[in-house]
């Protein structure tokens, strides 16, 4: 073992930490152990010089990471009586010895499954099908992939199997969380776990992995379940000699759980989305049988995609209007459309913080669309017949007028708004489907 004053230091404080066990003061102890941990970490990083030394220190922290969890578990529950630490190294040579599953009994299980209940997606999005605009090819693989088994299981039999694994991959802003949300809400037998790396991941050694195999045994006990994995790439980027022992664990656990001896996913579908899918391993990569490119939308789906954005907001726009502007937004991603559109309808709200002058009309109420008022004033210019010379601040709230949306405000916001994707990173991701996905 090296002897390094960062070793020495984390030796001292786990032998207080004993001592302190030893004398029931189970708070301080519990708070020494995980101190002393952390050290034991730092010096098998860097100070512990050979395979044999770090190997003995790792066993050590082992040890007092399950003395830690037992402290932890009976101060949080209040047991009468804790479990015996007896001071001698045979309960720890014990532990060892036992098989790796000891480690998940069925509180721990319990627990750890509890921690993944927040995952699931209790409330349905409302995004149906006709609300993603285009991806015409993504939404009939998700269809085939999650609900015609569904509906026709007798058509999913023998060797003809649904999809387990789909990754939708493109740049940002495209709709691959969104497709999600419509999966969520389409279907509707299904459980939808929705996961992130704040999910999966944990300051406990060895309870990151744990957290991904039960993940899955909750999706097979709650089948058929949708497991959706939003940034893949956080959890499964590509493995390498220099990466930390447990992210290299995660990722195996991972590639076991997805596809591995004795793993039965029948029913279960994993969805992965990511903006760089060329930093996912391989072995992830080829478990995720379908890789559909979400690619940024094309004139007639930016065109839907207007509309949809305006919704019922008040506006003077043609079809030829939005046509211009469909045309006009090429390399815009969905969301950089909807941030148009979101400008675009702020401009009124403008117009009328900086108008000095209002004049009155006749429109339907604010308060009630059915009443037609003649008293509603609206933002206009000083010269105006039957301006009035006021702002905003002396209008009676409920005798405001909407003022509509017109081309000018699209144009106005459309000239200050720019894309998020560069021809870079859509070469990159250009390359990634040539060589191993296909069109959404």
């Amino acid at each position: 073992m090296a002897s390094g004053s960062t070793l020495q230091k984390a030796i001292d404080i786990v032998t207080k930490a004993t001592e302190e066990d030893r004398n029931k003061n189970y708070e301080e102890a519990l708070r020494l152990y995980e101190h002393g941990v952390e050290y034991f970490l730092h010096a098998i990083k860097y100070e512990a010089q050979g395979d044999k030394a770090k190997e003995s220190i790792r066993a050590k922290c082992i040890q007092y990471l399950n003395r830690a969890e037992k402290l932890k578990a009976y101060l949080e529950k209040g047991k009468k009586k804790p479990v015996k630490d007896g001071d001698s190294s045979s309960k720890y040579d014990k532990s060892k010895n036992d098989s790796s599953d000891s480690d998940s009994d069925d509180p721990e299980k319990k627990k750890l499954q509890a921690k993944l209940e927040g995952a699931i997606v209790v409330e349905k999005p409302h995004v149906k099908w006709s609300d993603v605009a285009g991806l015409e090819g993504a939404k009939t693989a998700l269809k085939e992939a999650v609900i015609l088994p569904i509906k026709f299981p007798h058509l999913f039999t023998g060797k003809r199997m649904p999809w387990k694994g789909i990754l939708l991959f493109g740049p940002p802003g495209t709709g691959k969380s969104y497709l999600a949300k419509a999966v969520a809400t389409e279907a509707n037998n299904s459980t939808f776990f929705s996961v992130s790396s704040s999910d999966l991941v944990s300051k406990w050694l060895g309870e990151s992995e744990k957290l991904v195999k039960n993940l899955f045994e909750l999706a097979r006990a709650h089948k058929p379940s949708i497991v959706f994995i939003d940034e893949v790439d956080s959890l499964c980027s590509s493995r390498s000699d220099n990466e930390s022992e447990s992210a290299r664990r995660i990722k195996t656990e991972f590639l076991v759980q997805m596809q591995g001896v004795g793993s039965d996913n029948e029913g279960v579908l994993v969805l992965g989305a990511t903006n760089t899918p060329w930093i996912l391993d391989s072995a992830i990569r080829r478990r995720f049988e379908k890789r559909i490119y979400i690619p940024l939308p094309d004139e007639h789906a930016r065109l839907t995609m207007f509309k949809i954005h305006l919704g019922n907001t008040a506006h003077t726009l043609t079809e030829e209007n939005l046509r211009l502007l469909a045309a006009k937004t090429e390399g815009f991603s969905g969301s950089d459309i909807s941030i148009v559109v979101r400008d675009a309808l702020m401009q009124p709200v403008r117009k009328v913080q900086t108008a000095t002058h209002f004049k009155r009309i006749a429109g339907p109420s604010p308060v009630d669309k059915t009443t037609i008022c003649d008293d509603l004033l609206v933002p206009c210019s000083p010269g105006d017949p039957g301006a009035i010379e006021m702002t905003w601040v002396d209008l009676p709230g409920d005798k405001l007028y909407e003022p509509p949306v017109t081309m000018n405000d699209m144009q106005k916001s459309l000239a200050s708004t720019k894309p998020t994707v560069n021809d870079e990173d859509m070469k990159k991701l250009d390359k990634f489907t040539e060589d191993f996905g296909q069109e959404g």
